[in-house]
């Protein structure tokens, strides 16, 4: 490979480490491919050019330079979280333009480490919605671009996915690393609660939404989320029988899985039961008030972040989406649901370690204009395409999107991982063993 665009956040990382390469021919590299690709893909809302080439020579200059984990790595930063010197549009044109005088934690936490970071990438408005399009932008699935690389971290995962960063940070509060993940063939990881600062929008989602990594590869996933926990990075641990259940039932009442989504499923329960780990078919015990109490929550989230905008500058779908979501937000603030849902599901997790399951129940929708359509047509859409992952936002215990198989129409399939709070660590294990068993083209063929 002649360019270091394309090349592992750890490969990166130990070349600048080594001096084998500089932190400036690196970013330099990602940002030529950015220019080149990012009109076909729109990945970003802002590209920070002149910007990271001077962070790069900065990186170059520490004295640290040898112990960095991600020394030289550029990232892209969902343009949710603050990032120094930029303004945080959160993908509408009612935020205020105004540069933000700190870095949000996370983003802190990765410059610490040696990142650079390259832009901000495109979300839907508010991050609402599975689907990344609005006034600053539409984000492609780089593998299809007549589909929508899925959302709200869109942008972060359509610039991975296209080779113009390693990795990227996205957040999820009903799916949003995970849907994108799944639809452009990326690792996507959830963290559990607590695990990695959030400090998303006004107060989380009540708390169900988490910062967390997108990448090409499990190594690259595991790096990047030990810079952001803050812990020491640990390489792939020894391998350890785990007791997996397999599900391919949707969530939601009334909502279907395509097959070639259940196949994936399957498919990757019957390697993991080759590989020594005891696969059992089981469901968990979903409670019809499922769906309702999800809708609940993703409206009551909308209207606590749109409280201090104006409402003539929000899309209409977004005005409703919070117009609904006032009448909960008092109702699900105290959390009783939420308890309701870990107490019901907590005895199938005491049962089995992890649960494996289809990570989405169908292609991702074109990509289009779906900010400009109606309220009730974009939440249809979006359930019946992404119904496996609000649950585990509302309990708060860690999911990752993983790469697994194609669909019918060429790109990417993925499943599910979810596991018991504080089994980051189990899920990227399993997660590596499919990588190895079944390894997947990293990025989309552009070029």
């Amino acid at each position: 490979m002649t360019s270091w665009a394309g090349r592992t956040a750890a490969e990166i990382a130990a070349a600048v480490r080594e001096k084998r390469v500089g932190p400036r021919e690196v970013v330099a590299a990602h940002l030529a491919r950015i220019e080149r690709l990012d009109a076909r893909v729109g990945a970003f809302r802002k590209v920070r050019a002149a910007a990271a080439l001077a962070e790069a020579d900065e990186v170059a200059a520490r004295a640290d330079l040898a112990e960095l984990p991600l020394a030289g790595v550029p990232v892209a930063v969902k343009d949710n979280l603050a990032v120094r010197g930029e303004s945080t549009r959160n993908g509408s044109a009612a935020t205020p333009d105004t540069p933000a005088d700190e870095d949000h934690v996370t983003v802190a936490r990765l410059r610490a480490a040696g990142a650079v970071v390259v832009g901000l990438t495109n979300v839907p408005e508010l991050c609402v919605f599975g689907t990344t399009e609005g006034v600053h932008g539409t984000a492609r699935n780089p593998w299809d671009p007549t589909r929508t690389a899925g959302g709200s971290s869109g942008g972060s995962a359509a610039a991975v996915a296209a080779g113009m960063v390693p990795i990227a940070l996205g957040n999820d509060g009903m799916g949003s690393l995970r849907i994108p993940a799944a639809n452009c063939g990326l690792i996507g990881l959830k963290p559990g609660f607590g695990t990695v600062p959030a400090d998303i929008g006004h107060g989380d989602w009540f708390g169900m939404s988490e910062n967390g990594p997108l990448a090409t590869t499990v190594g690259d996933a595991r790096l990047m989320f030990a810079v952001l926990a803050g812990t020491e990075a640990a390489g792939a641990p020894e391998p350890v029988t785990r007791t997996v259940a397999l599900s391919v039932r949707s969530p939601l009442a009334g909502v279907t899985i395509s097959r070639p989504y259940r196949a994936a499923a399957r498919e990757a329960g019957a390697l993991l039961a080759g590989a020594g780990h005891r696969v059992r078919r089981a469901d968990p015990s979903y409670p019809v008030w499922l769906g309702t109490t999800s809708l609940a929550h993703w409206t009551a989230g909308t209207a606590v972040d749109a409280e201090d905008l104006d409402p003539r500058r929000l899309a209409p779908r977004t005005r409703v989406h919070a117009a609904v979501g006032r009448r909960f937000v008092e109702s699900v603030r105290g959390g009783a649901r939420r308890a309701q849902l870990r107490e019901r599901l907590e005895p199938f997790f005491a049962e089995h370690d992890v649960l494996l399951t289809p990570a989405l129940a169908r292609r991702s929708p074109a990509a289009a204009e779906w900010h400009k359509r109606g309220w009730l047509r974009n939440v249809l859409v979006n359930t019946a395409y992404s119904p496996m992952t609000p649950p585990w936002n509302l309990t708060g215990w860690p999911a990752m999107a993983v790469p697994f198989g194609t669909l019918p129409s060429g790109v990417p399939a993925a499943v599910q991982l979810v596991g018991r709070p504080g089994s980051e660590a189990v899920l990227l294990e399993l997660a590596g063993q499919l990588e190895e068993l079944r390894p997947w083209n990293r990025t989309a063929p552009l070029d």
